[in-house]
């Protein structure tokens, strides 16, 4: 099966690859889920899903290139020498799947007329864009190869994909093959890809084959998985930094049979969640979360790995997405617990925004038994609008008046939008007591 080793290179096209719970009391307790920031949201978000048992790795490489699939080239480090069975293409819908399962959601509750609960009362890839090589004849290659130091190991086509595996002497060598071969590299590839040799990975490299791409029928290039086992436990995002003009998106889902993966070599941060926010927000929910993640993702340095989901996959709460079946996980590369019903599974969603100038390691990972559930989760509670006539009434209009301001002030600090924007477009209930613009009301706050 396969470790986990990626290089994602977003350059000009494809992948590499709660806060303050509610304040006051519900007044209903039953809510659902009405939105999700999926990866919809990012222009450039690669996606990569890691099932790792022991030393037995299933990496799954998320393809989103736009450009002529001539052009199409990827280029990513493994700790050995893949064989034909070891590569196989995937079904592009699981990578849907799991970002639908595991994105950060917003969820509403309805307030039940107070005046009624009150009865009650009184009785939460490197990639690169590049020209496919020129056509040569294998013999000519290997010697063309062996003069720079370069080993082409395995040779063999999957799907719509012609893949080699290289080893390497000197990154001189290698850039020079590449070269050659009509790889376009970004200056500093040399350098980058220098202590990838002298750690021995070797390097798997794919093109489209563009006779078996239209024959296949297909729209659109389909992942790329690999299976093997290695000790190493790491992902190579500094060769996916050579062509970045600009911080990359990437979404890392580790499937895994004990519980969340960690970070070692950095700091992972849970993202901002279980806060309540204004009504108005779940219009413009992508726009508040890729905001609050900027401002989260300054504040906290920009060197940090963000937490986005931590949780058991048999269980979901709330469900963004049904729950992925057996077949579905096992297309996500799961290869455990296969005379199971349903194999043990638990997932953890990391965000990791990177550039050149931060990131000086790849990611290393490590599994571990934590079983702690986390998830970005993000409430709206509406208030009750209908007629009140009991003398709960007034209680609840000042409280929910109150509610609502302390929403305002949240999204105000996770977002640093102006408070006065945002009331602008709150829909405050009704009330006879005090309200922002009054000194009694801050002096009820504080």
């Amino acid at each position: 099966m396969f470790k986990t080793i990626l290089q994602y290179l977003r350059g000009l096209a494809i992948t590499c690859i709660g806060l303050l719970l509610l304040t006051q009391p519900a007044w209903a307790f039953c809510g659902f889920y009405v939105a999700k920031a999926d990866t919809n949201l990012y222009n450039q978000a690669s996606q990569v899903i890691i099932a790792r048992d022991g030393d037995r790795t299933v990496l799954t490489m998320a393809n989103d290139y736009e450009g002529e699939v001539s052009d199409f080239a990827l280029v990513v480090p493994v700790p050995v020498v893949l064989k034909e069975e070891q590569v196989h293409v995937g079904e592009a819908n699981i990578i849907k799947r799991l970002d639908d399962f595991s994105a950060p959601r917003l969820v509403e509750y309805f307030d039940e007329n107070p005046c009624a609960m009150r009865m009650f009362d009184d009785g939460i890839g490197f990639l690169q864009n590049a020209r496919p090589p020129m056509p040569m004849a294998a013999e000519s290659m290997r010697e063309t190869a062996a003069d720079l130091g370069v080993t082409i190991e395995e040779q063999f086509s999957v799907g719509e994909y012609d893949i080699l595996i290289l080893s390497a002497k000197e990154s001189d060598g290698l850039e020079t093959w590449l070269r050659q071969n009509d790889y376009q590299l970004p200056q500093g590839a040399s350098e980058l890809l220098r202590p990838y040799i002298r750690n021995k990975l070797k390097f798997f490299v794919a093109k489209v084959n563009l006779e078996e791409f239209d024959r296949s029928g297909v729209n659109q290039l389909r992942p790329l998985m690999m299976a093997f086992e290695s000790p190493k436990y790491m992902l190579p995002i500094r060769l996916g930094m050579m062509n970045a003009q600009q911080a990359q998106d990437l979404i890392v889902y580790i499937l895994s049979p004990k519980g969340q993966a960690e970070v070692t070599n950095y700091r992972t941060v849970k993202i901002p969640s279980n806060v309540e926010i204004p009504e108005f927000v779940e219009a413009e929910f992508g726009d508040f979360y890729t905001t609050m993640f900027e401002q989260d993702y300054q504040r906290q340095g920009r060197d940090d790995i963000f937490l986005e989901y931590a949780w058991d996959m048999s269980s979901c709460d709330p469900c963004s997405a049904p729950n992925l079946t057996k077949a579905e996980l096992k297309q996500a590369g799961v290869f455990w617990d296969e005379d199971q019903y349903l194999p043990r599974v638990f997932i953890t969603r990391l965000h990791v925004r990177y550039g050149r100038d931060e990131f000086p390691e790849d990611l290393r990972f490590q599994e571990t038994a934590n079983r702690q559930f986390f998830q970005g989760r993000y409430v709206i509670r509406h208030p009750y609008r209908e007629e009140m006539t009991c003398s709960a009434a007034q209680d609840y209009r000042e409280r929910t008046y109150q509610r609502q301001e302390a929403a305002v002030q949240t999204l105000a600090k996770l977002t640093g939008w102006e408070p006065a924007d945002i009331r602008r477009k709150v829909d405050f209930i009704e009330t006879n007591g005090p309200t922002p613009t009054d000194e009694a009301w801050w002096d009820s706050i504080w």
